[in-house]
């Protein structure tokens, strides 16, 4: 399978600790999907919402494509998720519990088709954060001492 990833969102995977992925196609219009191949996309502040039935990536920003002028997309709007109706239930029945949302990690093609890797996640506290920083800096010094 060929994989290209375009857009990952750095923030998510120190603000929140993931538990389960999934793959998710998108619904894009003909503009949307040449601005992506384009690497014309951000996820840093989208977020995932289920109602149970339907799955939306919201406030994702994909770039208006230059060539298309007056036939182009709306930036921000809602994009519809494809996932199966068995996967849509368990994401909707984790974000029903308290403290668990969902959260976009990574927009990639996959085969020519644009994927969104969506990450069921616990919010961290403060303190974790600090023990993911304390080991992150205690990893490099290890890596810095080993190759002197």
């Amino acid at each position: 399978m060929n994989t290209k990833t375009i857009a990952t969102n750095r923030k998510a995977k120190f603000e929140y600790s993931l538990l389960e992925h999934y793959e998710a196609g998108m619904v894009l219009l003909g503009t949307e999907i040449k601005s992506i191949r384009a690497r014309q996309v951000s996820i840093a502040e989208a977020y995932v919402q289920t109602d149970g039935n339907e799955v939306w990536l919201i406030n994702s920003h994909i770039s208006p494509y230059d060539p298309a002028s007056r036939m182009n997309h709306d930036p921000k709007r809602k994009r519809k998720l494809l996932l199966n109706k068995r996967e849509i239930r368990q994401l909707w029945n984790s974000v029903r519990q308290k403290g668990l949302t969902i959260v976009p990690v990574a927009v990639y093609l996959k085969d020519g088709k644009a994927k969104v890797d969506i990450a069921v996640a616990r919010g961290k506290k403060l303190y974790d954060k600090r023990r993911d920083i304390a080991e992150r800096d205690l990893k490099r010094d290890m890596a810095r001492n080993n190759k002197n």
